[in-house]
């Protein structure tokens, strides 16, 4: 396994982060706990959940597995670097969602009792709130960080003016803030590359790419709806419309002699900003496969050829404007 840096942090992290957001709806418990000792047996030492995961609201029902595979000892917790989010809704009142101090403080302390841990190693804010003001979410952080049940803070879903908005306001309270910010980022959705990878660079923050494989469009999509598998109306759709962009993609993996979805990851990695993609395994065979993404090294000319297939953005304002 490969491990570097979380942002500006001294953590070091795995290159890839174990997603868990399938534990529960799509994974059953004993097979989330196969997958989780099979990602610390290879070395997976980042693992990336939400209080939220589970889909039932206020029950934190992938939180609960994570804890119980936690609770099993065998020294699983201190190997884990644990991030986990707070934002979404977790009740029908009308302090249970977002990041004011008092639901920041309510939901930590949830997911610690849910997590069987006296502490969480990135506590990621999952979306901007427009209406809470930065000096009430810093205040709310740093007294949970002052306590020891948070070590770290990242954002989720920022754009980039929100990234400097919260470090500037970090560093006047002498405070680190953000080191990492995880991002839809994948060679279909490039937006990000526009204003929040530069402000990363800026600030010193760990990008974490979420949907690193476009739900499954860069997995070789093409070739397995060929072996029968189905998918729902609206993801043929999506298909449909990318199909000549699909299928250049596919035929370079095949002259590069490369699974899709480790040359998909490959591409990630490549970018020095990027820390970790996250993976989101539904089997331990899916997880074993996604090692492979570490050890790809894609030339300049195959980056040319993806940029040609899946046109990127150069940093704003050049990627709009003369």
């Amino acid at each position: 396994m490969q491990y570097t840096h979380l942002g500006r942090s001294g953590v070091k992290v795995s290159r890839l982060c174990l997603g868990t957001m399938n534990f529960g709806p799509l994974t059953e418990e004993s097979d989330s706990f196969k997958i989780m000792d099979q990602a610390l047996e290879h070395g997976i030492n980042f693992f990336d959940t939400a209080n939220v995961y589970g889909w039932k609201q206020g029950e934190g029902v992938t939180e609960q597995i994570v804890g119980r595979w936690f609770a099993q000892g065998g020294g699983r917790r201190d190997k884990v670097v644990l991030a986990t989010k707070v934002y979404g809704d977790m009740g029908s009142w009308p302090n249970q969602s977002r990041l004011s101090a008092l639901h920041i403080r309510q939901a930590c302390e949830a997911s610690l009792k849910r997590l069987q841990t006296d502490h969480i190693d990135m506590y990621q804010m999952h979306h901007i709130d427009r209406e809470t003001p930065w000096e009430e979410i810093w205040q709310a952080m740093e007294q949970l960080h002052r306590e020891g049940k948070i070590l770290y803070v990242g954002s989720s879903n920022f754009a980039g003016w929100n990234i400097a908005q919260a470090q500037e306001l970090a560093r006047s309270r002498h405070f680190m803030g953000l080191i990492s910010e995880q991002s839809l980022y994948n060679l279909t959705a490039r937006t990000i590359e526009l204003e929040v990878i530069p402000s990363c660079k800026n600030y010193g923050l760990g990008l974490i790419p979420w949907s690193p494989l476009a739900g499954g469009l860069l997995g070789g999509v093409l070739e397995k709806a060929q072996q029968g598998r189905r998918a729902s109306e609206q993801v043929q759709k999506r298909i449909e419309s990318m199909r000549p962009q699909l299928e250049a993609w596919e035929k370079l993996c095949r002259e590069l002699g490369e699974r899709p979805a480790d040359t998909a990851l490959a591409w990630l990695l490549q970018n020095p900003v990027v820390t970790a993609p996250i993976i989101g395994p539904r089997t331990i065979t899916q997880l074993d496969e996604s090692l492979r993404a570490l050890e790809i090294s894609l030339s300049s000319e195959t980056m040319e050829a993806l940029d040609a297939i899946f046109p990127g953005y150069r940093q704003a304002p050049e990627g709009y404007a003369w």
